[in-house]
């Protein structure tokens, strides 16, 4: 490939920006996709939940929670305002670039389903302490319903996480290293 067919450094940065949100955007409109193989108990992967951490696992914490935050706030725009997936979301980027800061963790397919599992659960928990602070006498129904719904989520979540996380790693080295040659 001669010189000139390469792209510039500054049209990689464009391409990047598309591929990241266009993945993103797959994420979002995965949410409430029943495909087949993805379901168990009424409950699918949290695609953006897969998406943060997929981010976070390569940046600091406040850019993980500025893109949970962004992530989260589209999905209460897709269902409802209340409860806020924003939190746990941006909970789950700052936690996932807390860790990667900390070098606790490596960045292979296990640690990052590993991630994802721990992560899912602990956005599920922050929904149900904000439906337990609306509904204060359902709590017992509420709790029930989110041991069955924080296993499913984590368990789909972390089996699907290797989908969505190594074609955006790749990605994101390749840019990484684009970025790093002459």
């Amino acid at each position: 490939m001669a010189t000139s067919d390469r792209l510039t450094p500054r049209q990689w940065q464009i391409v990047n920006v598309f591929v990241t949100a266009g993945s993103a955007l797959g994420c979002a409109l995965l949410m409430p996709a029943r495909l087949p193989g993805t379901e168990v108990l009424s409950v699918t992967p949290h695609w953006l939940l897969i998406w943060v951490v997929a981010w976070s696992v390569k940046r600091t914490a406040s850019q993980g929670a500025i893109a949970g935050a962004i992530l989260g706030t589209i999905l209460d725009g897709m269902t409802a305002p209340y409860p806020s997936h924003a939190i746990g979301l941006s909970l789950v980027g700052a936690l996932t670039g807390q860790l990667q800061k900390e070098r606790f963790i490596q960045e292979d397919l296990i640690s990052v389903a590993l991630i994802v599992f721990g992560m899912a659960a602990l956005a599920e928990t922050v929904v149900a302490v904000q439906y337990s602070l609306r509904d204060f006498h359902r709590l017992p129904e509420i709790w029930a319903a989110h041991q069955r719904i924080a296993i499913a989520s984590a368990l789909l979540s972390s089996l699907w996480a290797p989908a969505v996380y190594y074609p955006l790693s790749r990605w994101w080295e390749h840019i990484r290293e684009s970025n790093e040659s002459p």
